[in-house]
């Protein structure tokens, strides 16, 4: 039976490399890593629509041509205080000329759901600052904002730890007393 098993001939034997390498092959792709590449905006007629996170708010925006208004909400970013918050909100349209010229040509609307006060404000300064660079055509913009400050594109994928037992929060533990 040993003799059998050396007497294979060459036809076999690239047979069997035949079908071993698409099987190698196979698992090459699938442990690579997912793409990388950046999802688009939805982009329905002249509207572009983005979603942007931080913590546990999230913040979608839709954008399309008009005047320069941009809501919060509803509301009009100008009543939103404490001022700090506003301030963080519109500093995706004040990063260069290219984007003030930009956001005087377009109407923002931005929803915010969860988190504090101040994740809602930084999700909707990434939520305005990703529409104003799906809604212009070029790439240019969306290269300033990864300049001048990457978390305004790149949503930040940190969480809060889930508490577990035995504990306050989710790593605390309470004291040990030997007396």
């Amino acid at each position: 039976m040993i003799v059998m098993e050396e007497q294979k001939t060459e036809g076999a034997v690239k047979e069997e490399a035949a079908t071993e390498a698409p099987a190698s092959k196979d698992a090459k792709t699938k442990l690579k890593r997912k793409s990388t590449a950046r999802k688009p905006a939805k982009k329905e007629g002249n509207v572009v629509r983005v979603k942007s996170r931080r913590k546990s708010a999230v913040a979608r925006a839709s954008i399309k041509s008009g005047s320069g208004v941009i809501r919060v909400n509803s509301s009009l970013i100008s009543v939103v205080h404490p001022e700090e918050l506003r301030r963080l909100m519109l500093e995706p349209i004040s990063v260069s000329d290219s984007t003030r010229s930009l956001a005087k040509t377009a109407d923002i609307t931005v929803s915010v759901t969860g988190g504090g006060l101040t994740a809602r404000a930084e999700a909707v300064r990434g939520a305005i600052a990703k529409a104003l660079a799906g809604f212009s055509n070029n790439d240019i913009i969306r290269k300033e904002y990864l300049r001048y400050d990457r978390s305004m594109i790149i949503d930040d994928p940190r969480r809060v730890e889930p508490k577990k037992f035995d504990g306050p929060k989710a790593r605390a533990r309470t004291q040990t007393s030997y007396r």
